[in-house]
Protein backbone atom coordinates (compact mmCIF):
# COMPACT_ATOMS: atom_id res chain seq x y z
CA UNK A 1 0.00 0.00 0.00
CA UNK A 2 2.80 2.13 1.25
CA UNK A 3 4.56 1.61 -2.71
CA UNK A 4 1.60 2.61 -4.50
CA UNK A 5 0.84 5.51 -2.34
CA UNK A 6 4.88 6.82 -2.87
CA UNK A 7 4.05 5.71 -6.76
CA UNK A 8 1.25 8.12 -6.78
CA UNK A 9 2.79 10.90 -5.18
CA UNK A 10 6.18 10.44 -7.27
CA UNK A 11 3.29 10.52 -10.57
CA UNK A 12 1.81 13.88 -9.24
CA UNK A 13 5.07 15.26 -8.82
CA UNK A 14 6.16 14.46 -12.33
CA UNK A 15 2.85 15.74 -13.70
CA UNK A 16 3.12 18.72 -11.55
CA UNK A 17 6.61 19.71 -12.66
CA UNK A 18 5.47 19.38 -16.42
CA UNK A 19 2.45 20.85 -15.59
CA UNK A 20 4.30 23.77 -14.77
CA UNK A 21 7.61 24.46 -17.21
CA UNK A 22 5.63 23.37 -20.18
CA UNK A 23 1.62 23.88 -19.92
CA UNK A 24 1.41 28.13 -21.51
CA UNK A 25 1.32 30.59 -18.28
CA UNK A 26 0.78 34.00 -19.19
CA UNK A 27 2.28 34.97 -15.66
CA UNK A 28 5.45 33.50 -16.90
CA UNK A 29 5.68 35.45 -20.52
CA UNK A 30 6.31 39.09 -21.35
CA UNK A 31 2.66 40.41 -22.00
CA UNK A 32 1.46 41.84 -25.46
CA UNK A 33 0.55 45.75 -25.47
CA UNK A 34 -0.91 47.73 -29.17
CA UNK A 35 -0.92 50.79 -27.18
CA UNK A 36 2.15 50.96 -24.96
CA UNK A 37 5.71 52.56 -26.91
CA UNK A 38 8.46 49.62 -27.70
CA UNK A 39 10.35 47.87 -25.47
CA UNK A 40 12.19 45.25 -24.00
CA UNK A 41 9.16 44.20 -21.26
CA UNK A 42 6.37 43.43 -23.45
CA UNK A 43 5.93 42.08 -26.99
CA UNK A 44 4.56 45.04 -29.56
CA UNK A 45 2.85 43.02 -33.25
CA UNK A 46 4.84 43.95 -36.25
CA UNK A 47 3.43 43.37 -39.97
CA UNK A 48 5.26 41.71 -42.57
CA UNK A 49 5.95 43.93 -45.37
CA UNK A 50 8.40 41.52 -46.98
CA UNK A 51 10.06 37.96 -47.18
CA UNK A 52 11.95 36.76 -50.16
CA UNK A 53 14.53 34.49 -50.64
CA UNK A 54 17.74 35.94 -50.64
CA UNK A 55 20.14 32.45 -50.90
CA UNK A 56 19.96 28.85 -49.63
CA UNK A 57 17.80 28.53 -46.49
CA UNK A 58 17.51 32.22 -45.76
CA UNK A 59 15.16 35.06 -46.56
CA UNK A 60 14.81 38.57 -46.41
CA UNK A 61 12.58 39.70 -43.58
CA UNK A 62 10.67 43.21 -43.34
CA UNK A 63 8.65 44.17 -40.55
CA UNK A 64 6.73 47.33 -39.77
CA UNK A 65 5.88 48.36 -36.30
CA UNK A 66 2.95 51.56 -35.73
CA UNK A 67 5.39 54.43 -36.16
CA UNK A 68 3.33 56.05 -33.15
CA UNK A 69 4.39 52.98 -30.76
CA UNK A 70 7.77 53.70 -31.50
CA UNK A 71 9.80 54.95 -28.16
CA UNK A 72 10.44 58.72 -27.52
CA UNK A 73 14.05 59.96 -26.28
CA UNK A 74 16.96 62.22 -25.98
CA UNK A 75 18.86 61.39 -29.37
CA UNK A 76 22.12 61.92 -26.90
CA UNK A 77 20.87 58.66 -24.84
CA UNK A 78 19.43 56.85 -27.95
CA UNK A 79 17.89 52.80 -27.37
CA UNK A 80 18.50 52.45 -31.03
CA UNK A 81 22.25 53.17 -30.76
CA UNK A 82 24.42 50.24 -32.21
CA UNK A 83 24.15 47.42 -31.37
CA UNK A 84 20.73 46.58 -30.92
CA UNK A 85 18.61 43.21 -31.36
CA UNK A 86 15.08 42.22 -30.61
CA UNK A 87 13.18 39.45 -29.37
CA UNK A 88 11.04 37.63 -31.71
CA UNK A 89 8.52 35.17 -30.59
CA UNK A 90 7.01 31.77 -32.14
CA UNK A 91 3.41 32.26 -31.03
CA UNK A 92 2.95 28.51 -32.42
CA UNK A 93 5.06 27.38 -29.58
CA UNK A 94 5.80 30.41 -27.18
CA UNK A 95 9.35 30.36 -27.76
CA UNK A 96 11.74 34.11 -28.65
CA UNK A 97 15.06 34.52 -29.85
CA UNK A 98 16.99 37.68 -30.91
CA UNK A 99 17.59 38.80 -34.50
CA UNK A 100 19.80 42.02 -35.08
CA UNK A 101 18.01 44.76 -37.67
CA UNK A 102 20.22 45.07 -40.29
CA UNK A 103 19.38 49.09 -40.65
CA UNK A 104 18.13 49.44 -37.36
CA UNK A 105 14.47 50.61 -37.39
CA UNK A 106 13.29 54.16 -39.92
CA UNK A 107 11.04 56.77 -38.68
CA UNK A 108 8.34 54.54 -39.96
CA UNK A 109 8.88 51.75 -38.00
CA UNK A 110 10.36 49.30 -40.70
CA UNK A 111 13.16 46.64 -39.57
CA UNK A 112 14.75 44.69 -41.96
CA UNK A 113 15.90 40.80 -41.39
CA UNK A 114 18.59 38.44 -42.81
CA UNK A 115 16.91 35.23 -41.21
CA UNK A 116 18.61 31.62 -42.15
CA UNK A 117 16.05 28.23 -41.17
CA UNK A 118 18.36 25.92 -39.40
CA UNK A 119 16.76 22.04 -39.22
CA UNK A 120 16.35 22.56 -35.54
CA UNK A 121 15.62 26.06 -35.59
CA UNK A 122 12.25 26.26 -34.17
CA UNK A 123 11.62 30.28 -34.44
CA UNK A 124 13.46 30.71 -37.98
CA UNK A 125 11.64 27.85 -39.66
CA UNK A 126 8.39 29.63 -38.38
CA UNK A 127 9.50 32.88 -39.35
CA UNK A 128 10.04 31.56 -42.93
CA UNK A 129 6.74 30.10 -42.97
CA UNK A 130 5.19 34.00 -42.75
CA UNK A 131 3.60 36.40 -45.56
CA UNK A 132 3.25 40.02 -46.20
CA UNK A 133 0.71 40.96 -43.86
CA UNK A 134 0.68 38.28 -41.11
CA UNK A 135 2.04 39.74 -37.42
CA UNK A 136 4.62 39.03 -36.03
CA UNK A 137 5.17 39.86 -32.12
CA UNK A 138 9.05 41.14 -30.97
CA UNK A 139 10.19 42.90 -27.85
CA UNK A 140 12.96 45.11 -27.57
CA UNK A 141 15.34 47.09 -28.01
CA UNK A 142 18.35 45.06 -26.18
CA UNK A 143 21.43 46.55 -26.44
CA UNK A 144 24.31 43.63 -27.59
CA UNK A 145 26.92 45.69 -27.50
CA UNK A 146 27.82 49.90 -26.97
CA UNK A 147 29.69 52.02 -29.78
CA UNK A 148 31.50 54.01 -28.72
CA UNK A 149 33.24 57.14 -30.65
CA UNK A 150 36.66 57.07 -31.15
CA UNK A 151 37.64 55.00 -28.31
CA UNK A 152 39.49 52.63 -30.58
CA UNK A 153 42.11 52.82 -33.40
CA UNK A 154 40.87 49.68 -35.22
CA UNK A 155 37.77 47.21 -34.61
CA UNK A 156 38.13 43.87 -36.82
CA UNK A 157 34.54 42.66 -36.94
CA UNK A 158 34.86 38.64 -37.51
CA UNK A 159 31.48 36.69 -38.89
CA UNK A 160 29.94 33.51 -40.00
CA UNK A 161 26.78 32.79 -42.01
CA UNK A 162 24.04 35.45 -40.65
CA UNK A 163 26.60 36.67 -37.37
CA UNK A 164 27.60 39.33 -39.77
CA UNK A 165 24.01 41.04 -38.89
CA UNK A 166 25.42 43.28 -36.43
CA UNK A 167 28.17 44.24 -37.98
CA UNK A 168 25.93 45.46 -40.90
CA UNK A 169 23.89 47.56 -38.42
CA UNK A 170 27.54 48.86 -37.37
CA UNK A 171 28.30 50.01 -40.68
CA UNK A 172 24.74 51.07 -41.49
CA UNK A 173 24.76 53.34 -38.61
CA UNK A 174 28.03 54.35 -38.18
CA UNK A 175 30.78 53.45 -40.52
CA UNK A 176 29.08 54.34 -44.16
CA UNK A 177 27.50 57.82 -42.64
CA UNK A 178 30.38 59.19 -41.11
CA UNK A 179 34.09 57.78 -43.49
CA UNK A 180 35.74 60.58 -41.71
CA UNK A 181 35.89 58.25 -38.13
CA UNK A 182 39.71 57.86 -37.12
CA UNK A 183 38.87 54.33 -36.15
CA UNK A 184 39.48 51.67 -39.26
CA UNK A 185 36.70 48.97 -39.62
CA UNK A 186 38.27 45.75 -41.00
CA UNK A 187 35.61 42.90 -41.61
CA UNK A 188 36.36 39.73 -42.35
CA UNK A 189 33.46 37.40 -43.15
CA UNK A 190 32.98 33.40 -43.71
CA UNK A 191 30.28 31.40 -45.62
CA UNK A 192 30.02 28.34 -46.28
CA UNK A 193 29.70 27.84 -50.31
CA UNK A 194 30.25 31.40 -52.23
CA UNK A 195 25.99 30.71 -52.73
CA UNK A 196 25.72 31.42 -49.34
CA UNK A 197 27.73 35.00 -49.21
CA UNK A 198 25.11 37.85 -47.79
CA UNK A 199 22.32 38.78 -50.24
CA UNK A 200 23.15 41.97 -52.61
CA UNK A 201 21.33 43.91 -50.09
CA UNK A 202 23.88 43.94 -47.84
CA UNK A 203 27.03 43.07 -49.85
CA UNK A 204 26.92 45.56 -52.40
CA UNK A 205 27.05 48.69 -50.27
CA UNK A 206 30.00 47.17 -47.83
CA UNK A 207 32.00 45.97 -51.22
CA UNK A 208 31.36 49.40 -52.79
CA UNK A 209 32.27 51.84 -49.36
CA UNK A 210 35.13 49.43 -49.31
CA UNK A 211 36.54 50.43 -52.44
CA UNK A 212 35.81 54.20 -51.94
CA UNK A 213 37.11 54.29 -48.84
CA UNK A 214 40.31 52.21 -48.32
CA UNK A 215 41.81 53.70 -45.44
CA UNK A 216 39.07 53.13 -43.51
CA UNK A 217 37.21 50.42 -44.42
CA UNK A 218 38.71 46.98 -45.40
CA UNK A 219 36.38 44.05 -46.38
CA UNK A 220 37.65 40.32 -47.03
CA UNK A 221 35.34 37.01 -47.92
CA UNK A 222 36.35 33.45 -46.73
CA UNK A 223 34.53 30.36 -47.97
CA UNK A 224 34.80 26.85 -46.83
CA UNK A 225 34.04 25.10 -50.38
CA UNK A 226 34.11 26.91 -54.05
CA UNK A 227 31.58 24.08 -54.53
CA UNK A 228 28.31 25.48 -56.73
CA UNK A 229 27.71 28.96 -58.36
CA UNK A 230 30.20 31.37 -58.37
CA UNK A 231 30.96 34.59 -56.35
CA UNK A 232 29.41 37.82 -57.58
CA UNK A 233 32.00 39.48 -60.03
CA UNK A 234 32.04 42.73 -58.48
CA UNK A 235 32.75 41.52 -54.99
CA UNK A 236 36.46 40.46 -53.82
CA UNK A 237 37.09 37.32 -54.51
CA UNK A 238 36.71 34.84 -51.53
CA UNK A 239 39.36 33.32 -49.69
CA UNK A 240 39.35 29.47 -49.73
CA UNK A 241 39.53 27.97 -46.28
CA UNK A 242 38.20 29.23 -42.86
CA UNK A 243 39.35 32.66 -41.05
CA UNK A 244 42.92 31.86 -39.25
CA UNK A 245 45.67 33.22 -37.16
CA UNK A 246 47.41 33.90 -40.91
CA UNK A 247 44.48 36.27 -42.45
CA UNK A 248 44.16 38.45 -38.90
CA UNK A 249 48.11 38.92 -38.46
CA UNK A 250 47.57 39.99 -42.32
CA UNK A 251 44.94 42.34 -41.81
CA UNK A 252 46.65 43.69 -38.78
CA UNK A 253 50.28 43.82 -40.88
CA UNK A 254 51.50 41.21 -38.07
CA UNK A 255 53.21 38.89 -40.37
CA UNK A 256 55.88 40.13 -41.93
CA UNK A 257 53.88 40.50 -45.57
CA UNK A 258 52.73 44.23 -46.93
CA UNK A 259 49.54 44.86 -45.60
CA UNK A 260 47.05 47.26 -46.31
CA UNK A 261 47.56 49.50 -42.99
CA UNK A 262 51.44 49.50 -44.33
CA UNK A 263 50.50 50.33 -47.82
CA UNK A 264 48.19 53.23 -47.43
CA UNK A 265 50.46 54.67 -44.43
CA UNK A 266 53.55 54.13 -45.49
CA UNK A 267 54.85 52.30 -42.67
CA UNK A 268 57.73 49.75 -43.33
CA UNK A 269 57.80 48.49 -39.54
CA UNK A 270 54.76 46.06 -38.13
CA UNK A 271 51.63 48.39 -36.24
CA UNK A 272 52.86 50.19 -33.00
CA UNK A 273 52.17 47.70 -30.06
CA UNK A 274 49.84 50.57 -28.42
CA UNK A 275 47.41 50.80 -30.89
CA UNK A 276 44.45 49.82 -29.69
CA UNK A 277 42.58 47.30 -31.13
CA UNK A 278 38.85 45.69 -30.49
CA UNK A 279 38.29 42.43 -31.54
CA UNK A 280 34.06 41.67 -32.25
CA UNK A 281 33.45 38.13 -33.19
CA UNK A 282 29.81 36.80 -34.48
CA UNK A 283 28.75 33.65 -35.62
CA UNK A 284 27.76 30.07 -35.15
CA UNK A 285 28.95 28.59 -31.81
CA UNK A 286 32.07 26.54 -33.47
CA UNK A 287 33.59 29.05 -35.58
CA UNK A 288 33.28 31.73 -32.04
CA UNK A 289 35.41 28.99 -30.05
CA UNK A 290 37.65 28.63 -33.11
CA UNK A 291 38.96 32.30 -32.96
CA UNK A 292 37.96 33.72 -29.18
CA UNK A 293 37.36 30.69 -27.12
CA UNK A 294 33.66 29.21 -26.12
CA UNK A 295 31.01 31.88 -24.30
CA UNK A 296 31.19 30.81 -20.48
CA UNK A 297 28.27 30.04 -17.82
CA UNK A 298 25.23 31.82 -18.91
CA UNK A 299 26.50 33.29 -22.20
CA UNK A 300 29.11 35.47 -20.24
CA UNK A 301 31.94 36.23 -21.81
CA UNK A 302 34.43 33.91 -21.19
CA UNK A 303 38.27 33.75 -21.44
CA UNK A 304 39.85 34.77 -24.64
CA UNK A 305 40.84 31.30 -26.24
CA UNK A 306 40.83 30.33 -29.75
CA UNK A 307 43.46 32.02 -32.17
CA UNK A 308 43.15 35.00 -30.73
CA UNK A 309 44.24 33.96 -26.81
CA UNK A 310 47.03 32.54 -28.84
CA UNK A 311 47.73 35.75 -30.12
CA UNK A 312 48.04 37.00 -26.73
CA UNK A 313 44.84 39.30 -26.99
CA UNK A 314 43.03 39.94 -23.54
CA UNK A 315 39.32 40.05 -22.90
CA UNK A 316 39.30 44.12 -22.93
CA UNK A 317 40.28 43.83 -26.47
CA UNK A 318 38.04 40.84 -27.55
CA UNK A 319 34.04 41.09 -27.41
CA UNK A 320 32.03 37.92 -28.79
CA UNK A 321 28.61 38.90 -29.65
Amino acid sequence: MLHHASLAIGAAVVVGFSFYFFYPDPSREAPTSTTTPLSPSHFTPAKVLMNEVSGPDTKLLELIVPPELLPQFDPSESPFAPIWSVYIKDDDIQVERPYTPLEGVDGDGRMLFWIKKYPKGEVGRWLHSKTRGETIELRGPLRTWPWREDEWDEVVMISGGTGITPFYQLFHSVISPSPEHRTRFTLLHSSRTPADIPPPRIMDKLSAFADENPERFRLGLFVDSREGPPHPSHLPTPSLGRIGKFAIEQCLGLNGRTSWWQRLFGESEKPKPLRKVLFLVCGPDPMISAIAGPFGRNLSQGAVGGVLGEMGFTSSEVYKL
